[in-house]
């Protein structure tokens, strides 16, 4: 108690203006005299300048607020849109690979790429296939779009393809519709050519390019690609065809290895 008097005894002053301030607005709200109301008016006033900041800066945080959320939503709402597209994306090229399967007479195993890469001494990719599902080496892999490599290392589960975006890849092929034949091999950016062509071969920008069926490992008139240029070489008999891949080779996610035993064309 004597120490509740000694703080009230300190801090009178404080206590007296503090009461007077009370007293006052009492009095001010009891009071209806006309100049007791132009008093209220100017207090109002008074009131209303100083909580203006205030209710400016609550609004300006209630917006920021606002607008994160909005940031927020439309964030979950492009996400969604990605995850619609790719899953429609997905199911179109599942149903083509299915579609091409259940339309060509060969024996074809489908297969997924768990792995994309290349060395300094081949460039490969990696299919979820192999001895146990009946792939063997040197079998023909191939999308809808085209030739895409051959089985080159087989394990009891998975299975090394050499792509044919790799250097050392050969195939002989056939043009369309001359008929013309060459051997194909890669150059860059999916870009491969023929180089064995004869002069008067007729050959022309927009032809079709096909596996000639010359070999145990590629059946007849696989699609290949389209030829984009043709170069005269001087001093040769000879001439090149530039050719554009149908497949995409960075692109693939799934592909068909061949299955069977082929026989070269004769």
């Amino acid at each position: 108690m004597r120490s509740l008097y000694l703080v009230l005894l300190k801090y009178k002053d404080h206590f007296v203006f503090f009461l007077a301030v009370i007293l006052s607005l009492s009095f001010l709200l009891r009071n209806d005299s006309p100049n007791i109301y132009l008093i209220r008016g100017k207090f109002s006033d008074f009131f209303s300048f100083i909580n203006y900041p205030i209710s400016w800066v609550k609004n300006m945080s209630q917006l920021q607020h606002e607008t994160q959320l909005l940031r927020e939503k439309n964030i979950q709402l492009s996400l969604q849109l990605e995850s619609f597209l790719v899953d429609h994306e997905e199911n179109k090229r599942l149903k083509e690979l299915l579609n091409y399967r259940r339309e060509s007479s060969l024996e074809l195993l489908p297969a997924k790429i768990i792995n994309m890469g290349s060395s300094s001494n081949i460039s490969s990719f990696t299919l979820d296939v192999g001895l146990n599902n009946g792939v063997r080496v040197n079998q023909a892999v191939l999308v809808p779009q085209g030739i895409v490599g051959k089985t080159l290392i087989v394990g009891n589960t998975s299975t090394i393809v050499q792509s044919i975006n790799d250097v050392n890849f050969r195939l002989s092929v056939r043009i369309y519709p001359s008929g013309a034949t060459g051997i194909l091999r890669y150059l860059v950016n999916d870009i491969c050519e023929i180089r064995e062509l004869q002069k008067n071969a007729n050959v022309n920008v927009g032809d079709k390019v096909l596996s000639s069926g010359f070999s145990t490992i590629y059946p007849e008139n696989l699609p290949v690609g389209e030829v984009t240029q043709i170069l005269d070489e001087r001093g040769s008999f000879q001439k090149v065809a530039r050719i554009k891949m149908g497949a995409n080779i960075s692109s693939i996610l799934s592909a068909f290895v061949i299955l069977g035993e082929l026989d070269a064309k004769k």
